[in-house]
């Protein structure tokens, strides 16, 4: 059909067309540069931590004293066979790095998830309901914000013992607070809107209304609070694993990985900044990715 037999103002009604919204926040994501750096560093780290049998090239607990604290290869006494050397015991760096993202990986999501079911749960209910709802769970929110986190996780550490499982519980049940604050802020904003009337008016249960409703107009600050928090609760394990209290060894973890090379920093300083390094490119990767969701999901003409 030729444009002269469309109706008139056809042509420019559909170049005034607005793009779809799925359109224009991916436009704002591939826009902002920190969101794609931080984007494709976490990438990076994600897909060597769910490879790492493969990228790994020895086995992270072979262990052999005779092949102690080699050099990475930049170094004149370095090897290819052990590109970023090995450490005290003689394991390959390189091969226990890989590993240790699996493990920083895992208690950061694993630490996120838990800690945003219990946060986010408080906060929507206390938003919602209000009265004397929101004033018990005001209450607890006070309560665990007046308890310093690293010094309740050393205590709790130290009394029930460190592994894996402990420290993801742990870091679970003490990071619920900001998750928490922000859905109570959110849902407060959102429980006199007008679709939330309507559901109500319909005859929508109280359950259908918080999860169909509430949470999936709550989800975009919620995914900036997941990532903020997979960031403390890595900086949290490295903490506690790097006092002895977290990861045990012979388990790869960054945070292990200095500590146990703190006594060598002063002459193969390499075997805590190639650790240390990687544990701060990675809470600077989930930072970015994070600050930049919230760019992308702010109003336009917002940052």
């Amino acid at each position: 059909m030729s444009t002269s037999t469309l109706p008139a103002g056809g042509l420019l009604q559909g170049a005034l067309k607005p793009a779809p919204l799925w359109r224009r926040k991916l436009n704002r994501m591939l826009g902002h540069r920190g969101l794609v750096l931080g984007a494709a560093i976490l990438a990076v780290i994600v897909l060597a931590a769910l490879f790492a049998p493969l990228l790994a090239p020895h086995d992270p607990y072979d262990q052999n004293v005779a092949q102690r604290l080699i050099p990475p290869v930049w170094n004149a006494q370095g090897s290819w066979e052990h590109i970023l050397g090995t450490d005290k015991l003689g394991r390959d760096y390189l091969s226990r790095l890989i590993h240790g993202a699996r493990v920083s990986l895992i208690i950061g999501a694993a630490a996120a998830l838990i800690s945003g079911l219990i946060g986010t749960t408080l906060g929507v209910l206390a938003g919602y309901f209000g009265g004397r709802v929101d004033a018990l769970i005001s209450y607890i929110i006070t309560t665990r914000l007046s308890m310093p986190v690293v010094l309740v996780a050393l205590a709790m550490a130290s009394l029930v013992g460190g592994s894996l499982k402990v420290v993801i519980i742990l870091l679970g049940l003490l990071l619920w607070d900001r998750f928490a604050v922000v859905t109570r802020s959110a849902t407060q904003q959102l429980r006199d809107a007008e679709f939330i009337a309507a559901a109500k008016a319909i005859g929508a249960s109280t359950p259908y209304i918080l999860v169909r409703e509430i949470l999936p107009n709550i989800m975009s600050a919620l995914i900036v609070v997941i990532t903020l928090e997979m960031a403390h609760a890595i900086l949290l394990e490295a903490t506690l694993s790097f006092l002895g209290l977290g990861v045990q060894p012979p388990t790869p973890s960054w945070g292990l990985m200095v500590a146990e090379g703190k006594s060598y920093m002063f002459f193969k300083p390499w075997v805590i900044v190639i650790p240390g390094l990687a544990l701060a490119l990675l809470v600077l990767a989930i930072n970015l990715v994070g600050d930049g969701l919230r760019d992308v999901n702010a109003p336009d003409g917002r940052n």
